[in-house]
């Protein structure tokens, strides 16, 4: 999943006050925002630039509320995230034998790096690979050196009915939902720690990165539209973390309309309810291509 969301003005919060913890960059931010009217929304642990007249920061970073009291510090038990790891692509674009989750990068297949980040988080209590039977070996080989459960579902049709199958396989008992395209073998542990704290006060949150790119609109007959606002233009990644009960709602309700979604927040966004962007880093890159390979085990060798 790779796409750019444009923030809309619906969730900017209104004007209001920043808060200072300290002398560092550390805040408490209280927003009011016109869909949760005289309801104080607390953000805590969110780390900035100094520079308080950044208008990404002021504009785009928070745009959406959860309910917190002040001053308190609810965190994310752990043992209590079920990770749904999508590795049942086909890979086709990538032009080999086998889907593109499973090639080696540096001697070990791409589904494995993100498989063994997640299993060392102390948040996580079980991941749940949704894949092709014939390649759960791959998985099965690995178990000895993880300590989480492992499961295993079927991949659907389309990406959204693979994510349901990993959803009806998940503990009744788990906090958050944290869904991953296996494709994705950079991704950060520092990452998905602070995805799955945002995804813990607010209901859903999603790794993204700012866009670098001119992005233009265009209509059918690749005429220019217009160009629209970099500064309001964000690359979604993965992982994306929904709590599950609000996972099953959206899905009763795409499946009542017989909606498509490209990715997995958007299920919640049909519900109106708010989606919280956790910046990311741009190594977290999604292997699609030859030329994705060679730049992932770059990026690995120069971590190295």
């Amino acid at each position: 999943m790779s796409a750019l969301l444009q923030l809309g003005s619906s969730l900017s919060p209104s004007p209001s006050p920043l808060f200072f913890n300290g002398t560092n960059s550390k805040l408490s931010i209280i927003k009011f925002y016109p869909s949760f009217p005289n309801k104080p929304t607390l953000f805590r642990n969110h780390y900035i630039s100094p520079n308080l007249n950044n208008p990404r920061f002021l504009k785009s970073t928070i745009t959406c509320s959860a309910d917190a009291p002040q001053g308190s510090e609810v965190g994310l038990r752990e043992k209590s995230v079920s990770v749904i790891l999508l590795a049942g692509g086909k890979g086709k674009r990538m032009g080999a034998s086998m889907p593109k989750q499973y090639l080696p990068l540096l001697g070990q297949p791409i589904a494995l790096y993100s498989f063994y980040t997640f299993s060392k988080m102390p948040q996580v209590k079980e991941i749940v690979v949704v894949c092709d039977p014939s390649y759960q070996d791959i998985f099965e080989d690995a178990k000895e050196n993880i300590h989480v459960d492992l499961k295993f579902a079927l991949p659907g049709k389309e990406r959204q009915d693979s994510v349901y199958s990993g959803l009806e396989a998940i503990d009744s008992n788990s906090e958050l939902v944290c869904i991953h395209d296996s494709a994705r073998p950079l991704v950060l542990a520092g990452d998905v720690a602070k995805v799955l704290n945002d995804g813990w006060h607010i209901g859903a949150a999603v790794l993204g990165v700012p866009a670098k790119a001119t992005i233009k609109e265009a209509n059918s007959e690749s005429f220019v539209v217009k160009t629209l606002d970099r500064k309001t233009l964000w690359e979604m990644q993965t992982p994306q973390v929904i709590k599950p009960d609000l996972l099953k709602k959206g899905f009763e309700l795409v499946n009542r309309e017989g909606l498509e979604v490209t990715d997995d927040v958007s299920i919640v966004e049909h519900m109106k309810h708010p989606v919280y962007i956790t910046e990311g880093s741009y190594t977290n890159i999604k292997v699609t291509t030859p030329d994705d390979l060679l730049l992932a085990e770059r990026i690995l060798n120069t971590a190295a």
